[in-house]
């Protein structure tokens, strides 16, 4: 029986442990999509982990939505990030960049280009977003061309090389939280009438050709992909179909042989147990506000491989040193997510400060 402090075989890489640090947006990034200058020791504070999944970085300059967010394609992004796995790979953890490309979930204001958003289609997600001048409702998108959606997914490969570039161990592709990936999947998104919508098969044919263009690009041993099945936020609506269509899906990228499958479980666990019948590699789970006394058990049972955790990594650097030795956390502190310099980012207290304190 393996527990959540035991090594385990990543494809290609032996992580130390099988706690993962999810992707959390941070918006620290420099105006040009450059990590921002505490990054390397925000992640390196909490490489006691076996797998750290960096924050969503644009594959390109249509891919970022929110406020200083990181990039991974210019050659700036690509040194900026070397620091960052170079500060990670000395503690002994792994690290993965995701890549993560916000389609509709945009604001011109947001951005250096100042164009609208692009997406499936031109539907807008029906929310509001946090510009330089305040909350503003999200704008109708621009509908990808058949040819622009072919060449989204080669910026996909390309950013995958530039991250290798960089030093990460592997990237993961964002496919969950009703960003561009899941914008395809969901019916409510996507009214497309070529190849890329309409059936489950065209639907899933977006994140399949992704994942397959990096894999060809970087090696499958360092592509993995994160998904969330029945997500409901910013218009996002699957259908009546939406669970066939993750059978389908998961059941296409296994074939493909990743390095693992991240899965952001809402609560269909019938597709969950589907899911892992079909998925034979490694399987991330994430259970949000998973109680600590349930932290690991995913693991004892034989469902998951892997356990991800975001605020409460977020706001204990020593989270592993925490769980063996029964200690009680640090809470998180919401007004410090987003933006801002080292309160909230790298000054969260770990055991040692505060006994000495």
């Amino acid at each position: 029986m393996s527990t959540l402090f035991d090594p385990v075989r990543l494809e290609r890489y032996t992580l130390q442990n099988r706690v993962v640090m999810a992707p959390m947006t941070r918006s620290r990034a420099r105006f040009d999509g450059t990590p921002g200058d505490l990054a390397a020791e925000y992640y390196a504070q909490r490489a006691s982990v076996g797998l750290i999944v960096a924050e969503g970085a644009q594959p390109s300059a249509d891919g970022q939505g929110y406020l200083a967010t990181p990039g991974i394609y210019a050659d700036a992004h690509v040194a900026g990030w070397k620091a960052v796995t170079s500060a990670v790979h000395a503690k002994g953890a792994r690290l993965f960049i995701q890549l993560m490309h916000a389609g509709r979930m945009s604001h011109p204001d947001n951005t250096s280009h100042h164009r609208p958003g692009v997406a499936p289609s031109a539907i807008a997600p029906g929310t509001g977003m946090f510009t330089p001048t305040g909350m503003q409702d999200v704008p109708v998108p621009r509908a990808l061309s058949t040819e622009e959606v072919h060449r989204t997914v080669q910026d996909f490969r390309y950013a995958a090389r530039r991250a290798v570039e960089a030093g990460a161990d592997g990237v993961e592709i964002h496919g969950a939280n009703a960003y561009l990936v899941q914008q395809f999947l969901a019916s409510s998104a996507n009214r497309r009438t070529d190849e890329f919508g309409g059936s489950i098969e065209n639907r899933a044919r977006f994140a399949i050709e992704v994942a397959r263009a990096i894999a060809e690009e970087i090696g499958p041993d360092r592509t993995a992909i994160r998904l969330s099945p029945g997500t409901s936020i910013w218009g996002i609506d699957e259908g009546a179909d939406g669970p066939d269509l993750y059978r389908y899906l998961v059941a296409e990228l296994d074939k493909l042989g990743l390095a693992y499958l991240h899965i952001m479980h809402l609560g269909n666990d019938p597709l969950l147990a589907d899911t892992r019948r079909r998925w034979k590699g490694p399987l991330i789970l994430n259970r949000p506000r998973r109680a600590r006394d349930l932290i690991g058990s995913d693991i004892v049972s034989g469902l998951a491989e892997m356990e991800a955790y975001g605020a409460m990594i977020l706001a204990n650097p020593d989270f592993v040193e925490r769980l063996t030795s029964d200690a009680p956390m640090n809470d998180a502190d919401p007004s410090t997510f987003y933006g801002g310099g080292a309160e909230g980012y790298i000054d969260y207290p770990a055991l040692n400060q505060a006994r000495a304190a």
